[in-house]
C-alpha cells in the first residue's frame, strides 16, 4: 500500500500538480454549493420531508453553537455548518469504490486546521479589533505572550494530527482487511468507518467552536457577546 504522504498526480493546472484528494475535495465543495443554492431557492412555508430534514440540521447546528459558544449562532452557522458537512462527506467518500477520502491526505487536514486558525483570528478581530485581538496574547501578563502564541499554533496542529491520524488509520485498516479477507468481511469495518467519520467531523467542529469562543471571550472580558436565549 502506498504511503499516505505521497499523492499521485492526475493532471497539472498551470504547472501545479493536482491529485485525487484535490479533485474529490472540489467535487464535494461544488456539491455543497449547488445543493445549498437549490435548497435555498425551494423553501416553502409548509416544509416537505426534504426541507424538514434541512431545517432539523440547521437547528441542530444552532443548538450546538448556543450550547458550546454561548452566543447568537447566526454569525457562525455558515462556517461551522459547512466545516462539519465537508468533513463528514469527505470522510464517508472513502466508502465509494476507488475513492480515497481527502481527509486521509495530510494536505487536506492541514488546510482545514488552517481555516480554523484563520477563523479564530477573523472572529476575534471582528469582536475586538486588531488591538483587542493582539492584546489578548498578553493575558494575564505580557510574559505570557510567547506561550499564548505557541498554544495557538499547537492547538491548530493538534486539529490536523487528530483528523489525519484517525482517517488514515481507518483507510489502512479497511484496505488491509479487504485485501486479505475478500469483499464481505470488511462490511462491519465500513460501518465502523462511517461512525468514526461522523464522530471525527463532530469533534473537529466542536473544537473549532471552542477555539473561536475562547478568542471571543479574550477580546472583551466582562463584556461577552449577547447570549442566545
Amino acid at each position: 500500500m502506498k504511503s499516505p504522504l505521497v499523492t499521485e498526480c492526475l493532471f497539472h493546472l498551470g504547472g501545479i500538480p493536482i491529485g485525487a484528494p484535490v479533485v474529490v475535495s472540489w467535487a464535494i465543495m461544488a456539491g455543497l454549493v449547488v445543493g445549498g443554492y437549490l435548497l435555498a431557492h425551494r423553501l416553502t412555508l409548509v416544509p416537505d420531508g426534504k426541507q424538514a430534514v434541512i431545517e432539523l440540521l440547521v437547528e441542530t447546528v444552532d443548538n450546538q453553537i448556543q450550547d458550546t459558544m454561548r452566543v447568537e449562532p447566526a454569525p457562525y452557522r455558515a462556517f461551522i455548518g459547512s466545516l462539519f458537512l465537508f468533513i463528514l462527506i469527505a470522510n464517508w467518500s472513502g466508502l465509494l469504490p476507488g475513492v480515497e477520502p481527502p481527509t486521509a491526505c495530510p494536505q487536506t487536514d492541514a488546510a482545514l486546521a488552517v481555516l480554523v486558525f484563520l477563523a479564530v483570528i477573523y472572529f476575534g478581530v471582528r469582536a475586538g479589533g486588531w488591538r483587542g485581538y493582539l492584546s489578548s496574547f498578553a493575558s494575564p501578563s505580557p510574559l505570557m505572550i510567547p506561550l499564548n502564541f505557541i498554544e495557538t499554533l499547537t492547538r491548530t496542529f493538534s486539529l490536523f494530527v487528530r483528523l489525519f491520524g484517525n482517517m488514515m488509520s481507518g483507510v489502512f485498516l479497511i484496505g488491509i482487511v479487504l485485501s486479505l479477507a475478500g469483499l464481505f468481511v470488511p462490511i462491519p469495518l465500513m460501518a465502523l468507518h462511517m461512525l468514526t467519520g461522523a464522530v471525527q467531523a463532530y469533534i473537529f467542529a466542536i473544537l473549532a467552536m471552542v477555539f473561536i469562543a475562547e478568542g471571543l471571550e479574550s477580546q472583551a472580558p466582562g463584556k461577552p457577546e449577547k447570549e442566545a436565549p
